[in-house]
């Protein structure tokens, strides 16, 4: 991904509907770090202490097993609002 695809995504919520990239007043967000999604944020509103510490493996064509595959972020020790980046999976 050249530097320009890194700036369109910086500032997204992963998932999000393109006519409404940017994060919404009211929602919780974790920015994604690392890996082929770095810069997103991530909704984790209502997510439980639970869920937030398993983190999630996130589809995504830009990992490096393409479509169908899966990265792979975990929240970061003492700082929630971030997930970093653990790897890829197919």
């Amino acid at each position: 991904m050249d530097s320009d695809d890194e700036q369109l995504l910086r500032g997204r919520v992963y998932g999000q509907d393109h006519e409404r990239p940017g994060p919404r007043p009211g929602q919780r967000y974790a920015e994604l770090v690392g890996g082929p999604l770095d810069g997103l944020l991530l909704d984790i509103t209502g997510w439980t202490p639970e869920e937030i510490d398993t983190g999630v493996a996130l589809p995504t064509e830009l990992g490096r097993f393409g479509a169908g595959g899966r990265a792979t972020y975990g929240p970061r020790p003492r700082d929630p609002g971030r997930f970093d980046w653990s790897g890829d999976s197919p």
